[in-house]
């Protein structure tokens, strides 16, 4: 396995003094109260192992967010484990429901950790591309990409990299073909609270026949801004969620037990923190946006996420990679190139020429980066 974008992306930022809107992560702490819940625990004895399906108030507290935000009915015992954030909900789920050449139908642009836990799985990639300007996810192509040998639909909504937000004919043809075909969806909700404008997340797990064959995923990183925490969790049926706990025994076992504790008061507590935060997001991502389309870069708008996605093809280059690579010197910022995310970049429609750029960041960032960006020559 090499080196991930993000980790060459941001040294090269660490390297040239650039402003970083690649790696997506905020420059600002979550909730106070958050962070006092978590000193309380650390001072309150909370340092030692938990047990591996995560601690009871947490799981109580999850199974609780679920009922209130989606009317999501679950046993806390049963139907909930707690993760080393998402990106171990994903390794846990792939691990422990693909068998080696299990076919897995993936979103692409995809988040890189997908296609690596599939081939440690063992399991065979089906991408369906999302294509500019709309990113829609197309039914027919879908369909055309579950066979006998498919496992799983590994669903991703709000979307990253592309920030598209499935609406309900899109759910629906997911459900559809899931149903038709008898195959399990795991879904990947971590942006579920961040969407703009009239967009609103509805997870597939609500449609009709779907919560006895829908594995959600989730975590507190993204919705209270403190992605380092890494407290993530899997919600489903109980046989779906026992193959993720059972995977996970073998990864960390378990992690963060005095974060554990202040996830879940955050959970029950600070309910409009997400609501602020994405309403503050949204006015980032406009700032953003509208500064990259005054630089020249055709821009797409983002329904929810951390990110917006630009296609560089009309100034000259050749790839998103080579124009982000030579970003840092020309105009000293960083952003990741979408390319990476694809099987075949050069597919049609796909990304070859698209960069993602995060938003995530204090305006005066933001400012800095499109000033930046506004005196440099972007041309290739």
């Amino acid at each position: 396995m090499g080196e991930t974008i993000f980790a060459e992306m941001s040294a090269l930022a660490v390297r040239t003094g650039s402003v970083n809107l690649g790696q997506g992560f905020p420059d600002t702490d979550g909730p106070p109260a958050l962070l006092d819940a978590a000193s309380a625990a650390l001072h309150g004895g909370a340092n030692q192992y938990a047990p591996g399906i995560g601690v009871p108030v947490l799981r109580q507290a999850i199974a609780r967010h679920q009922h209130r935000n989606y009317g999501i009915e679950l046993d806390p015992d049963r139907q909930v484990v707690v993760t080393t954030g998402c990106t171990e909900a994903i390794a846990g789920a792939l691990l422990g429901l693909v068998d080696p050449g299990d076919e897995v139908v993936v979103l692409e642009p995809y988040y890189d950790s997908y296609t690596a836990m599939i081939d440690f799985a063992g399991g065979v990639r089906r991408p369906v591309t999302l294509r500019a300007p709309d990113f829609r996810l197309d039914p027919a192509e879908l369909e055309a990409a579950v066979g006998p040998r498919t496992k799983l639909i590994l669903l991703n909504t709000p979307h990253n990299p592309t920030g598209r937000v499935l609406d309900a004919d899109e759910l629906a043809a997911v459900a559809r073909v899931a149903q038709q075909h008898d195959v399990l969806v795991v879904t990947d909700e971590v942006y579920e609270h961040l969407t703009f404008d009239d967009h609103r997340h509805v997870p597939i797990s609500t449609l009709p026949g779907m919560a006895e064959r829908t594995l959600t995923l989730s975590s507190a990183g993204k919705s209270f801004s403190v992605t380092g925490w890494k407290v993530g969790w899997a919600t489903g049926p109980a046989e779906l969620v026992g193959a993720v706990t059972a995977a996970k025994q073998w990864l960390t076992f378990t992690s963060g037990a005095p974060l554990q504790p202040a996830v879940a008061a955050a959970l029950d507590e600070q309910h409009e923190f997400p609501v602020r935060l994405a309403a503050d997001l949204r006015d980032r991502r406009d700032q953003l946006v509208g500064g990259l389309r005054e630089a020249g870069l055709t821009s797409y708008t983002p329904e929810g996420t951390y990110f917006a996605t630009t296609d560089v093809s009309a100034l000259g280059w050749r790839s998103g990679g080579d124009f982000c690579r030579a970003l840092p010197e020309r105009a000293g910022v960083v952003a990741i190139p979408s390319e990476v995310f694809y099987d075949d970049p050069d597919g049609p429609g796909a990304g070859r020429h698209l960069v993602r750029w995060a938003f995530c960041k204090r305006p005066e960032v933001i400012d800095e980066a499109v000033r930046r960006l506004a005196a440099a020559d972007l041309t290739a």
